[in-house]
């Protein structure tokens, strides 16, 4: 008999305990808050926030591709420009990070998307289109600039995505910023902005980089979205890239702090690149976010 109520005793505390674990479990599920997806901003929240200092870096080459890619336009203004191949990505010639003009800091939204957008731009070649656009600012700082006509040559630069360090995005904004490629046209003909701006970094591995003033002078090249080979972008991604149309503008400011980096492609096709060694030598360019013959990105 004292066995059998001893036993009782122990399965009677046995099940309050797991009772109480149960209920305690409960409550924390409840308590615990629960994460919000890290969504998009709209196209033009987004891309009238980005703008991006191009910094000269030391020399780098990547090793030859697997096989050529062929480039094709993403925005509907040259979407009937027939697309041409590369056969290997030249010499590294810039890294373009995320800065914010003026003190002008994005919203939270924009700036978890804004602040990892990093491109890194090598080299490349193609024909010469001969395209008249004209470009209209979309930051609201540059806004008041007059609208103005230029036309579009041959493509030198291929700018493609990048993390710096171990600076990964969340989950959310790398499905977005890994399908960032930009094909950058030389443009004419130059005229200078003849303005100063306050730069200041938005992305943490550059933010011993105190803000700087620079002045914005000749405008080079029109940078524009592209697609490397029959790529799928996803559709809520596609619909804010193909917006996205940086003018790059020459710019004169202090040589910045050597910073050291490395760089890791993170775009589906150049992943298998190695991680690249990169450090600061200048401060080249400004890209600016802008509009082509009068096509606003929605919303």
């Amino acid at each position: 008999m004292l066995r059998r109520s001893f036993l009782r005793s122990r399965i009677g505390i046995a099940v309050a305990v797991l009772v109480a674990a149960l209920a305690g479990t409960a409550i924390a599920a409840t308590a615990a808050p629960q994460k919000s997806p890290i969504l998009p901003p709209s196209p033009l929240r987004y891309v009238s926030s980005l703008d991006l200092e191009c910094f000269r870096t030391t020399p780098y080459t990547p090793p030859p591709l697997a096989a050529p890619i062929v480039l094709s336009h993403l925005n509907p203004v040259l979407a009937e420009q027939a697309r041409w191949t590369i056969q290997s990505l030249g010499p590294r010639t810039q890294l373009c990070s995320p800065v914010a003009k003026n003190g002008q800091i994005p919203s939270e939204d924009v700036l978890d998307f804004v602040r990892y957008t990093d491109l890194s731009c090598y080299r490349i070649t193609g024909p010469n289109i001969n395209y008249p656009v004209k470009l209209s600012h979309l930051n609201p700082v540059l806004k008041d600039f007059p609208v103005r006509g230029v036309t579009l040559g041959a493509p030198e630069q291929l700018c493609v995505p990048v993390i710096k360090n171990q600076s990964v995005p969340p989950d959310e904004v790398l499905r977005f910023v890994r399908y960032i490629d930009l094909a950058c046209f030389r443009e004419t003909p130059q005229a200078s902005l003849n303005t100063q701006l306050k730069l200041t970094q938005l992305n943490k591995e550059l933010s011993d980089i105190p803000t700087t003033l620079v002045d914005v002078r000749l405008n080079r090249q029109l940078c524009v979205p592209v697609r490397k080979n029959n790529q799928e972008i996803p559709d809520d991604v596609l619909k804010i890239v193909q917006y996205i149309d940086l003018e790059k503008f020459d710019i004169a400011a202090p040589t910045p702090p050597a910073v050291q980096l490395r760089l890791r492609h993170i775009n589906p096709l150049l992943t298998g690149l190695p991680i690249e060694p990169a450090t600061l030598v200048g401060r080249e360019q400004l890209a600016v976010p802008m509009a082509k013959n009068g096509q606003i990105p929605p919303g």
